[in-house]
């Protein structure tokens, strides 16, 4: 096993990997983002994820964990100071013992694989990188296919949304589309293959609550922007706009809650479903 890289300073690697932390384009342009946590790298590396190179600090004794990683994993290895590795695990006071940098996968929508229980969501233009990764979340929990984000939109490979995620990005296909009309020419080809696919839009206007209508075939849910709500563009490519009843104060939900909640539903009438035999 070759010998790690040694990094005390910081240099140009390091400036580098930093600028993965806040930097869009430059995550897009190296095609890697930073990941953070126990769970999140273990999740990345059982599903197969590229590890480009763990970062870890090379003045403390390391987890059984730790060492298993590095033994294991074909990746750079990085002995980092402790005051870098700190910073790039975000973290005022604790340093993390490792840090992983991680190749991102394409954005094809083919990653999405359908079939007649497909569940799958698209997210319009969000604009928080967390609400992003709580979707994912759910998304996972609740046995959807995969997530969409279209539009100009905030990063699924933001850290705080791959925090937010809790290494669910890593189990579930995420996909970012420049627009709605990549989704819906997609969509087009998935029916043309002869599967049923309803476009189900959320929506506090909608023409029908999400518990009365059939969620039990093939899906694809549309949540809108936290404050706009959905483009007229997916209004329009929608066969249907369900809403969430709430009562109270609140004027509406929170985005991610309010997928959530509609992916719960499906989750819900699909576990209730009678199944073919």
């Amino acid at each position: 096993m070759a010998k790690p890289l040694r990094i005390t300073t910081r240099n140009a690697r390091f400036q580098q990997w930093q600028a993965l932390l806040t930097n869009r384009t430059k995550r897009q342009r190296a095609g890697e983002f930073v990941v953070q946590g126990v769970r999140p790298i273990s999740l990345a590396v059982e599903h197969g994820w590229r590890v480009r190179s763990l970062l870890f600090d090379h003045e403390r004794r390391l987890s059984r964990w730790a060492s298993e990683l590095l033994g294991s994993v074909d990746a750079e290895r990085v002995a980092m100071a402790p005051d870098l590795l700190r910073e790039l695990g975000e973290k005022a006071e604790e340093t993390p013992e490792l840090v992983a940098v991680v190749e991102q996968r394409p954005d094809d929508l083919d990653r999405l694989v359908t079939g007649p229980d497909f569940l799958g969501v698209v997210f319009d233009r969000p604009s928080t990188p967390g609400n992003i990764g709580a979707l994912v979340r759910s998304a996972d929990a609740f046995g959807a296919s995969g997530l969409i984000t279209t539009g100009h939109s905030a990063d699924a490979y933001d850290p705080r949304s791959v925090r937010g995620s809790t290494g669910s990005l890593f189990s579930l296909p995420v996909v970012r589309s420049p627009s709605h009309r990549e989704v819906a020419r997609w969509v087009g080809s998935s029916r043309d293959t002869g599967l049923p696919l309803a476009v189900v839009g959320t929506d506090e206007h909608g023409t029908v609550d999400i518990d009365e209508y059939d969620l039990t075939g093939p899906t694809l849910l549309l949540v809108g922007n936290e404050t706009t709500g959905l483009s007229a563009a997916w209004r329009e490519a929608c066969d249907v706009l369900v809403r969430i009843p709430i009562t109270g104060a609140a004027s509406s939900l929170n985005a991610a809650n309010a997928g959530s909640v509609a992916l719960y539903e499906a989750a819900r009438q699909r576990a209730r479903a009678p199944r073919a035999r």
